[in-house]
C-alpha cells in the first residue's frame, strides 16, 4: 500500500528514507507535497508549514539527508540539537520542537526503509527518546536517547524492513532516531520519526 504513494520528486540525487514510521521530512512530503500551496497547512500541520517556509527543499529532497565520510563517528560529528536534520543546515527546521504528526506504534513495531537506489545497509542503529523527554518543547540531543538496537547487514533492495522490540515502558509521543549506514559508500543518513506509543 505504501508503494503506491511514491511519485517522482525533483531530488538532486535519489536515495531513501524511513517511510514507516515516517520521518519528519517524509511525513511533510507525503501529506503536503502535492498540496503545498494549501493555506490549511499552517493550521493543520504547523510543523510542516514552518519547515516548508524555512526551506522548501527539506520537503522536496526527503530522500537526500546524507553526509559523507563520517567513519562511524556519528556522535562526534553531529552536535546536540542537530540530530533530526543530520546536521544539514538546509534541514535545520526539522530540529524545531513542536507538535509533529505522529505514527501510532506498539511496543514492538516494524521499521521500513524505502531506497530508490537500492544501496543496501552495513547496519541501522535505532534509538528512542527517553521517558521524560518532550519533543514538543525540547530539541533532541544524544543524552536524550535510549539505544535500542543495531542491525546486521542488508543486501541492496528498494524496500528493507526490520523489527524493533522495546521493553514496553514507552507511552505517548517519542522520537525514533535512526542512523542508516549505507553500503555503497561511507554515507550516513540520520532521521527523526515521531511516534505515539499506545
Amino acid at each position: 500500500m505504501v508503494a503506491c504513494t511514491f511519485v517522482w520528486t525533483p531530488t538532486a540525487s535519489a536515495h531513501g528514507t524511513i517511510v514507516g514510521p515516517a520521518t519528519r521530512a517524509y511525513q511533510c512530503w507525503q501529506t503536503w507535497g502535492s498540496n503545498h500551496t494549501n493555506p490549511a497547512m499552517q493550521q493543520q500541520d504547523p510543523m510542516c508549514y514552518q519547515a516548508f517556509r524555512s526551506n522548501a527543499d527539506t520537503m522536496w529532497n526527503w530522500m537526500s539527508a546524507l553526509r559523507d565520510g563520517l567513519g562511524g563517528n556519528f556522535q562526534g560529528a553531529t552536535p546536540n540539537g542537530q540530530l533530526c536534520s543530520n546536521a544539514l543546515s538546509r534541514n535545520n527546521s526539522l530540529n524545531t520542537p513542536g507538535q509533529w504528526k505522529t505514527t501510532s506504534v506498539g511496543s514492538n513495531f516494524t521499521m521500513h526503509l524505502y531506497d530508490q537506489a537500492s544501496h543496501g545497509a552495513d547496519y541501522f542503529r535505532v534509538y528512542i527518546s527517553k521517558n521524560g523527554f518532550n519533543p514538543a518543547t525540547q530539541t533532541l540531543g544524544w543524552g536524550n536517547l535510549d539505544f535500542i538496537t543495531q542491525t546486521g547487514r542488508f543486501a541492496p533492495a528498494k524496500d528493507i524492513r526490520f523489527n524493533i522490540s522495546t521493553n514496553g515502558s514507552y507511552r505517548g509521543h517519542h522520537v525514533v532516531f535512526t542512523i542508516w549506514q549505507a553500503s555503497h559508500l561511507d554515507q550516513a543518513y540520520m532521521w527523526c520519526s515521531d511516534v505515539n506509543f499506545g
